[in-house]
């Protein structure tokens, strides 16, 4: 029997928009999967009375992109009169009186918050493990962690407990949780979006994007999120949606270029493990079957992690801590905070500097390609606790080692997007990376979707089923 959640998120849209499903039964369906499923540590906060009032007072005709969707904020997204804690013992008590734009602009175009989902503290790890709540866990092998700071929202699409959801990307806060349970996750250019666009902060890093279960499904949420609201910068991303379109076409013969060669690997000791390195050959020798001219990128990059370094540290230096906050924080927040504060006006300008040369650098290695092929992840994912117990510097490092293809596409302002296109040998997705040219949104999707089908479809964790 084919049940609600079974069905993608286009094909929930339509049943919505027809009338043939209303947002108060598809939500109430959604929150008794969500509380059933409190073990996997998928959301920081529910909010199932204000979400089936919402539900039940939306008015026809349907308006909105994502009119009637249940939906969740991810615990960096303030909303009024909902605990906002991002992830932080410091922020326990917390609850805003104003919302952030991202809630705003959800709201107005239907959608139905039933929620915040967990994230680690501040958004500042590679891992969803916040001392605050319960660890975010991957719905195939409950013992591992589900990657981060998206953690949260990654494990309710893949467990079925949401039909998709909006995550946040600094350094692969999408792409790593959703490589690590096996959905899409994709991060656009910078300048894509009008809201969490990469322009609001000095380092450019940070963008608001999809996590859904199909390239088609990331791309129809995609081009509700480009919609939400006009935009306040100029942006420097090309070309139009629909992208759920994107997804539905052909890519013609494209030229794609691949490297498991990371950016880090003069710093840290990266080792591509045997199933992540199946899974990127699989799809490369896909994506050359389909017809596409698939050849080595030559791609030999420098001077990176010493740039990014500074970036990450000034990036947490603006995190607002008092002195009572900082007994409160994480070792990791703490030594970031702290490392941050002590860079000098010439550090960071020199950082920011060497990262605008790494991107212009980054987009002419990769401009005779289409798309250039990746491992998403280059290690199994973790185990709950595999991070804790280790000083800062070690810990950083041990992220890099689980994720070295994810934070140079940020610092690049690239588009990128990861996928499962094969299960190792206990059944457990293994995924892929696809990074696009400035703007290449459209034709990751495609790239992605053409993948599925010659992939076919994958099972479900356990929890999907109960």
């Amino acid at each position: 029997m084919t049940r609600l959640h079974d069905l993608s998120l286009t094909a929930q849209l339509d049943l919505l928009r027809d009338g043939d499903l209303a947002p108060r039964e598809l939500t109430a369906h959604y929150l008794d999967r969500i509380d059933r499923h409190r073990a996997l540590g998928a959301f920081a906060e529910v909010t199932p009375d204000a979400a089936l009032t919402r539900s039940s007072s939306l008015e026809r005709p349907a308006r909105g992109s994502l009119w009637g969707v249940p939906l969740a904020d991810k615990d960096l997204v303030a909303r009024a009169g909902v605990p906002t804690r991002y992830g932080s013992r410091s922020r326990a008590d917390h609850v805003p009186t104003a919302s952030d734009p991202l809630a705003r602009a959800l709201d107005d175009a239907g959608a139905v918050n039933v929620g915040k989902t967990s994230t680690s503290e501040f958004g500042l790890t590679g891992f969803t493990e916040p001392l605050i709540h319960d660890p975010a866990r991957d719905p195939w092998r409950p013992a591992a962690g589900a990657g981060g700071s998206s953690g949260g929202a990654a494990v309710a699409v893949a467990a079925g407990l949401l039909p998709a959801a909006v995550g946040s990307d600094g350094g692969g806060s999408i792409r790593i949780p959703s490589a690590t349970v096996g959905v899409v996750g994709l991060k656009p250019s910078r300048g894509r979006l009008p809201i969490g666009s990469g322009f609001d902060s000095p380092d450019g890093l940070s963008v608001t994007g999809p996590i859904a279960r199909s390239a088609e499904d990331a791309g129809c949420l995609l081009d509700a999120l480009v919609g939400l609201a006009p935009f306040p910068y100029a942006t420097i991303a090309p070309g139009t949606g629909p992208f759920a379109d994107a997804a539905r076409r052909d890519p013609g013969r494209l030229r794609i270029g691949t490297t498991t060669v990371s950016p880090w690997d003069d710093a840290e000791h990266i080792v591509l493990d045997a199933d992540a390195r199946s899974g990127f050959e699989t799809a490369a020798a896909g994506l050359a079957d389909a017809g596409h001219d698939v050849d080595d990128a030559g791609w030999h990059p420098r001077g990176y992690p010493e740039l990014f370094r500074v970036l990450w540290r000034a990036s947490a230096a603006r995190i607002p801590l008092t002195e009572a906050d900082a007994a409160l924080v994480e070792p990791l927040t703490a030594w970031l905070v702290d490392e941050g504060r002590r860079l000098s006006a010439l550090d960071l300008l020199e950082g920011l500097t060497a990262a605008r040369a790494f991107e212009r650098r980054t987009i002419e290695d990769f401009a005779r390609f289409d798309a250039v092929l990746t491992p998403a992840l280059a290690q199994a994912p973790q185990p709950v606790g595999a991070y804790a117990g280790h000083s800062p510097e070690r810990t950083f490092a041990m992220q890099v080692e689980y994720a070295p293809y994810s934070s140079f596409v940020n610092v690049a302002g690239l588009p990128a997007l990861t996928l499962p296109v094969t299960t190792d040998a206990a059944g457990h997705p293994v995924s892929v990376q696809l990074i696009g040219r400035p703007g290449g949104e459209a034709t990751l999707l495609s790239l992605a979707a053409q993948l599925e089908r010659r992939r076919g479809p994958l099972p479900h964790p356990p929890s999907w089923y109960a």
